[in-house]
């Protein structure tokens, strides 16, 4: 057995970026349910199953980095992971316009404990001569809560983060000179009604995807350094099981392949 049989259907969503005049601030804003499909059939295609809490956390994770990669340049990709230490689990999601995909993964096994719960960022811009990192403390178990630190913190200007009916989630993130005070009073209704209240204008829409693009062929190479040491690696068995770093994508390899 080489590679899984493909099931992903890799629907995309498309995330709108909204101005709003007069409050100088920007929407992101996408309905999820083709990305959280994907996922899913991802997991169901690997043999893959999250506890219930950590699934739900990884959902919204992976929209909180969907909705900020979207409103970042298109040469940027972001990687955010998040290191919890109840339930001990690392959270890792990324996405980058220019790829069109988002993907990401549990850690549960062989986790760091930490004193208190971390969040790292890293943005690669191909702009940029070396990636930047960025770490912040968060204090809860929210995805949502944890971008509107990171913008507090990372990125030095506020942000709010709303989930809505169906699936739908925005991101509002100020832009120089915000009315700060506006946004920091809104809720989830008065953003679903925003078109009638406010005067905003549509300025892109990208799409994203669920896709990690990751093959039997790509994980081999990792384990080349273990091609004089096989017995260490395989020790009595024929056949191990190799995880994907981003995605969990589970591949099957034999002594002979290595």
């Amino acid at each position: 057995m080489s590679e899984p049989e493909q099931v992903s259907v890799e629907e995309f969503v498309r995330v709108e970026s909204i101005f709003v005049r007069h409050r100088n601030a920007l929407i992101l804003r996408a309905q999820f349910t083709p990305i959280y499909t994907d996922y899913y059939l991802h997991l169901m295609q690997h043999g893959i199953r999250y506890p219930g809490e950590l699934d739900q956390m990884l959902k919204d994770f992976l929209v909180g980095v969907t909705l900020h990669a979207v409103a970042r340049p298109w040469a940027e990709t972001v990687a955010w992971t998040v290191n919890l230490r109840a339930p001990r689990a690392n959270i890792f999601v990324t996405a980058g316009s220019t790829e069109a995909a988002v993907v990401g993964r549990l850690f549960t096994e062989d986790v760091r404990e930490p004193d208190r719960n971390f969040f790292y960022s890293q943005t690669i811009s191909r702009h940029l001569p070396e990636p930047r990192l960025s770490t912040l403390e968060v204090d809860d178990r929210d995805p949502c809560h944890w971008v509107e630190r990171y913008y507090e913190q990372s990125e030095q200007r506020p942000a709010r983060m709303f989930r809505h009916d169906d699936e739908v989630f925005t991101l509002v993130t100020a832009q120089p000179e915000c009315d700060e005070e506006w946004l920091a009073q809104l809720d989830a209704d008065q953003i679903a009604r925003i078109e009638e209240t406010e005067e905003t204008s549509l300025l892109e829409t990208r799409p994203i995807r669920f896709h990690c693009g990751c093959t039997l062929g790509q994980i081999l190479p990792v384990l080349g350094s273990w091609r004089d040491r096989k017995d260490d690696l395989f020790e009595d068995a024929d056949v191990i099981t190799v995880q994907c770093p981003r995605c969990a994508a589970r591949y099957r390899v034999t002594r002979d392949m290595i």
